[in-house]
């Protein structure tokens, strides 16, 4: 628990300057000490723009929506690097809220306190349906502040479809979007209870994520805590995920991720797919996951592809991972089907190739540690397994592993022996 706290303890700089702060109406400007620092160089003053001087009420009750939207643009049409201040130990009450560049220059949106959504459906409408709070087209953009995110999700989950199968399937907010950013940093945040997915980095550049606690009811549907697609450049790392759905999901072209040190459970695990829905094409490569833990999962090391898809997963690793009590620890599945009737057998599929499973040990759930069903017309191949040791958690016997279509080769121990691909 020591280190959990270390990991989200908040450092909050803000207050240290307030000793320096010069008012100029409705803002504040931090500037520098004597204008420069101690090698003579020029330092920019910062505009730090409160909420609550936009007319946030921060009980929690009051719709704060326009404040936002108002300190928002103040910070975003300023020259001067801005911070959008969420104050600490008040909630605001957020409808749908679009902040949008491109911005003057670099912002920082520090969220101290609690951004909480509406407690009835009643507050969204059709056309913002799908995103709570977005950030869209904005460069050099920092969120971090140690604050919450509260989705208010309960409202949704007792709705959806997949909690009730005989109500009809409807779409709900992701909790907080990044849509064609470039040089993003997403930092030491809470995510709570999202209507749907938590937070969704889409067609992104250059995109750091650390110190997140997501946090959901393993019954929550799709409530995934990551959700990352069609960026590049990505590095997530040490982050704690507990939802019911993904703790990641990685989607169609998702180019040169790196994710690091992440703890998951309970949840779904860490999927890349579902790829080639719909006859679509998927483009995935040089993904590495390393130094995962996942307790309780339903599944662990995950790549999910629908038949009549077209495209390729490539260049995948896999390794560190500790897997406890994980239902489907490693899992190449190129037959994926969500759908309440039958998937008709297709003929194309999204190209599995050169993946690699390396130091993975700990428990599975289920008999099956490995599974490997692969296109029998567009089988996986470049599949490696090294250094696998998966134990079966309760019962007697040992763990097995299926396969088919799948071309693969081992190195050092692999348990249990993965099937013999016969050509």
């Amino acid at each position: 628990m020591a280190s959990h706290a270390l990991l989200f303890s908040v450092s909050l700089l803000v207050p240290l300057f307030l000793c320096c702060v010069l008012a100029k109406g409705d803002m504040t400007v931090i500037p520098s000490k004597n204008g420069a620092d101690h090698r003579g160089r020029s330092l920019q003053s910062t505009k730090v723009v409160n909420v609550l001087r936009y007319g946030a009420y921060g009980d929690g009750l009051h719709d704060d929506t326009k404040a936002l939207s108002k300190a928002w643009s103040a910070a975003c049409s300023s020259s001067l690097p801005g911070i959008v201040l969420i104050p600490k130990g008040k909630k605001f009450l957020t409808k749908h809220v679009t902040f949008s560049g491109p911005c003057k220059s670099s912002i920082k949106f520090m969220i101290q306190g609690t951004l909480v959504a509406p407690p009835k459906r009643s507050y969204w409408i059709e056309d913002t349906i799908r995103h709570w709070v977005l950030f869209i087209n904005v460069r050099d953009l920092t969120v971090t502040g140690g604050g919450t995110i509260d989705g208010n999700g309960k409202i949704w989950w007792q709705s959806s479809c997949k909690v009730n199968s005989k109500l009809p399937c409807r779409p709900a907010p992701t909790a907080l979007t990044f849509y064609s950013c470039t040089n993003l940093k997403v930092d030491n945040l809470k995510l709570l209870n999202s209507q749907q997915i938590h937070m969704s980095v889409e067609r992104c550049t250059n995109v750091r994520v650390s110190r997140l606690l997501i946090t959901a009811p393993g019954t929550s549907p799709n409530t995934d805590g990551i959700h990352i697609a069609h960026s590049k450049d990505v590095k997530v790392y040490n982050c704690a995920i507990k939802t019911g759905d993904d703790c990641m999901s990685i989607e169609d072209g998702t180019k040169n991720l790196h994710v690091k040190n992440i703890v998951c459970g309970p949840g779904h695990g860490i999927s890349i797919g579902s790829l080639g829905d719909q006859n679509s094409e998927a483009q995935v490569t040089n993904i590495t996951i390393n130094g995962v833990r996942l307790h309780g999962t339903t599944n662990g090391a995950r790549i999910k592809t629908w038949q009549g898809g077209r495209g390729y997963a490539k260049n995948i690793v896999f390794e560190n991972i500790i897997m406890d009590n994980v239902w489907n620890p490693i899992i190449i599945d190129q037959n994926y089907c969500d759908s309440t009737t039958p998937c008709n057998k297709q003929k194309s599929a999204v190209e599995v190739s050169n993946v690699l499973f390396k130091n993975i040990r700990g428990t599975s759930a289920s008999r099956d540690a490995i599974k490997l069903s692969c296109s029998r017309t567009v089988p996986c191949h470049g599949i490696a397994l090294h250094n696998v040791k998966l134990t079966l958690k309760r019962g007697n016997g040992n763990a097995k592993s299926t396969c088919q279509n799948a071309k693969y080769r081992t190195l050092g121990t692999v348990m249990p022996q993965p099937c013999i691909l016969k050509n």
